[in-house]
């Protein structure tokens, strides 16, 4: 080979070098800028709820929310690249369990906050672990005062309160309906006396009081006593402070009981939709009070995405109010993240929620401040007669 060539042979091997140095970078660029995208840790979200026993429609309804709204978040992007993951356990309404629960999410998942906890008497008893390790306890599953009064920075509320859902009863009850005679019902331990104190409170704005009361005990549907308790005072209305098939065996055995045509009102947290199966043939003069807007609402969009997200990541789960307020809690989790700047810490989140203030949810909309942390103050009544419809006013 002459000089020439072997310097041309030797200028080609010198090329396709630095073409394959300059492709192995480009390569190794492309892997170093998508690594940071792939090793974004999920974020992890705890939930303790009842996913058996008498009330598990309404831990299950609630968690089917939940999904359905991170899963619809992820598919888009997640929260700057990051999934929501939600760990749900069961802890069967019961305040020992829900407990249990709460420590292993803090100190065994590293979760970064609890949502949708089922209950009165179950959030009451996580509060001391919730302010010990300062996790935000976000959108609870029920309207206990406890949650509200006085004012606890780690506790983040979506829906009105029982006092307001109690004040709305009432003045249905005496102010449209010219209802004198009222008993309550109610279960028999935080739940059920915060649904009578607020009943209570509204009945004597009006300078009236119960004509009687009746409970019974958690996680039972043994109603007899508290019903006879109640009947003996012959009510025209009867208010109801419980869960869907101890509140059905009571409505049920009244009517079995008395020809008097009674009304009976229920709070939210009594799972309208599961009350409405439970009671069957026996669901007139049945009114509900609602924390969300009615499921079937077209005219708002959330209600349209809401819908559209259920059918896709949960079919199987019921179009509800329960399912609903867990799709809100979602949707607004993410919304509340996504605004965080820089990185997402349980501080910042809390900061960040109090700052921005509004949020539209499609709408619906929900606001908080530094010293408010309850996003929905409006109360909606709805009647099973026996379908399920908005009460006429």
């Amino acid at each position: 080979m002459t000089i020439s060539g072997v310097i041309r042979t030797i200028t080609r091997r010198i090329s396709t070098a630095f073409a394959l140095v300059l492709l192995l970078s480009a390569q190794s660029s492309n892997i170093l800028a998508q690594s940071p995208q792939e090793e974004k840790t999920p974020i992890l979200l705890g939930q303790s709820c009842a996913l058996t026993g008498p009330s598990k429609n309404l831990g299950l309804e609630l968690r089917a929310g939940l999904l359905a709204a991170f899963s619809k978040v992820n598919d888009e992007g997640g929260v700057d690249g990051r999934d929501i993951l939600l760990i749900s356990r069961d802890d069967g309404y019961e305040p020992d369990r829900a407990v249990r629960n709460t420590k292993a999410f803090i100190q065994d998942e590293a979760i970064f906050m609890l949502i949708g906890e089922v209950g009165t008497p179950t959030s009451n008893a996580v509060l001391p672990l919730i302010e010990e390790h300062k996790v935000p306890f976000f959108a609870p599953f029920t309207g206990a005062e406890v949650l509200r009064q006085p004012f606890r920075k780690h506790v983040i509320n979506v829906r009105a309160s029982y006092y307001q859902e109690m004040e709305r009863l009432a003045a249905y009850l005496i102010d449209k309906k010219k209802i004198r005679k009222i008993a309550c019902f109610y279960q028999d331990d935080s739940y059920g006396l915060d649904g009578l104190k607020g009943i209570e409170l509204a009945l004597a704005r009006r300078g009236l009081s119960l004509v009687a009361k009746g409970s019974y005990e958690r996680n039972t549907v043994a109603v007899l006593r508290g019903l006879t308790d109640v009947l003996e005072a012959d009510p025209e209305a009867v208010v109801l402070a419980g869960t869907y098939s101890a509140c059905a065996e009571f409505i049920k055995l009244s009517k079995a009981r008395t020809s008097k045509k009674l009304l009976f009102c229920n709070i939210s947290f009594v799972g309208t939709e599961s009350l409405k199966n439970a009671l069957g043939r026996y669901g007139s003069d049945v009114i509900v009070s609602q924390v969300v807007p009615y499921p079937q609402d077209t005219e708002l969009p959330l209600i349209h995405e809401y819908t559209d997200a259920m059918g896709k990541y949960q079919h199987d789960a019921p179009i509800s109010f329960t399912s609903l307020e867990g799709y809100m809690a979602g949707k607004l989790f993410a919304q509340i993240a996504a605004k965080v700047p820089g990185e997402l810490t349980r501080e910042k989140f809390i900061t960040t929620m109090e700052q921005v203030g509004t949020f539209d949810l499609g709408g619906v909309t929900l606001q908080f401040g530094p010293m408010d942390h309850q996003g929905m103050d409006a109360v909606y009544l709805t009647e099973i007669n026996p379908d399920l419809k908005k009460v006429k006013e």
